[in-house]
């Protein structure tokens, strides 16, 4: 059957019909400053076997973990065709004269083979996956942490059935024009593997380097890593951490926890025998989170959790940072980066989340 993280997504690229704004939408199609659409829940939940659709929804109209009704009053063809398909399709990729938009997936089906083995992994390929989509007023950044899900307007449009096994969170962001131009400087360093991409000439004088990055070109960066600070539609600011794979340390513990001067909790897919132990060597220390406790009695172990994201210890240090990367040995050669917040309301609806961590 159709999985219901498709409908999530697709929430964050449909338009209302005669709406001209290119904005991050909530579920009722209203545009929203910033929307974490989704805490997609995973299917092995501790004591329950779910249906691995079930999601939570959080955007910065609501002040707390929302459970999705969706499910209930769309049914699964009409959003399979109209809102992913024809939604996504009619409504946006038509305006592509004034229009950019570009797509990426580490995982994407079209480059499994790019990335056969590990030295072309950890050097070609970065991690994240998310969308860009703007005009010359203003647009989304969306990011998300499914691997294998694919956008092709000609082709349709497909939710990888292994999305629904583990845990994922999606971000949106609306921005205007201006903010892009520092967007993709933060894509040179990530490095993403584009799959679709669509960058008119009315773009080139400013974004030729976007257009280069979708053909595979591998930039030359003047450091490893940059850090620049994002203000929303509506002046949230976010700061965006990203390092590129020749930054060779975890970017939780060596980077994003001393520049923030906190102590961090971090949650990212943590597979048995993989992950990098809690850090509690370093002035600020990194600790896994091992445990998730969401509203509606969903409780899972992180390593069904495949979203990545870390809040500081200390309720003081209301700030709260989503990413692309795992923390794990194999993963520090990645490019790849981390979008932080100062909003008490997202910090407090993932804070209160945390079941259990290792602490130091």
């Amino acid at each position: 059957c159709l999985c219901l993280c498709l409908q999530i997504v697709v929430l964050l690229l449909c338009c209302k019909e005669h709406s001209a704004d290119i904005s991050c939408r909530n579920g009722a199609g209203e545009p929203v400053d910033w929307c974490f659409i989704i805490y997609k829940l995973p299917r092995y939940k501790i004591g329950e076997v779910a249906s691995g659709v079930d999601y939570m929804y959080l955007d910065s109209s609501v002040g707390s973990w929302q459970t999705s009704n969706f499910q209930s009053r769309i049914s699964r063809e009409h959003t399979e065709t109209a809102l992913y398909g024809k939604g996504l399709q009619d409504q946006y990729f038509p305006q592509s004269k004034i229009s950019l938009y570009a797509l990426y997936n580490d995982y994407s089906l079209c480059l499994t083979l790019v990335c056969v083995t590990e030295k072309a992994w950890t050097v070609v390929c970065a991690h994240p996956a998310g969308v860009l989509l703007f005009d010359h007023s203003q647009g989304f950044w969306l990011s998300h942490s499914i691997p294998l899900l694919s956008s092709f307007p000609e082709r349709g449009y497909l939710y990888p059935s292994s999305g629904k096994v583990n845990s994922h969170t999606a971000l949106c962001v609306t921005y205007e024009y201006q903010q892009f131009l520092c967007i993709v400087k933060q894509m040179s360093y990530l490095y993403p593997r584009f799959y679709n991409c669509s960058v008119p000439a009315t773009f080139l004088a400013e974004l030729l380097l976007l257009a280069q990055l979708c053909e595979g070109t591998i930039p030359l960066l003047p450091s490893e890593r940059r850090m620049e600070q994002l203000f929303s539609l509506r002046g949230e600011k976010f700061f965006s951490f990203v390092k590129s794979e020749q930054f060779l340390d975890d970017i939780y513990t060596g980077w994003v926890a001393p520049v923030l001067d906190a102590d961090l909790l971090v949650e990212t897919w943590q597979r048995l025998g993989h992950e990098l132990p809690s850090n509690c060597s370093l002035p600020k220390h990194t600790m896994n989170i091992r445990r998730i406790q969401l509203p509606a009695s969903a409780l899972f172990h992180s390593h069904y959790d495949h979203s990545k994201w870390c809040v500081p210890r200390a309720y003081e240090d209301q700030l709260n940072c989503l990413g692309d990367l795992n923390r794990e040995r194999a993963q520090m050669w990645h490019g790849a980066g981390l979008l932080s917040s100062f909003n008490p309301v997202i910090y407090k609806a993932f804070r209160e989340v945390v079941d259990w961590y290792i602490g130091c």
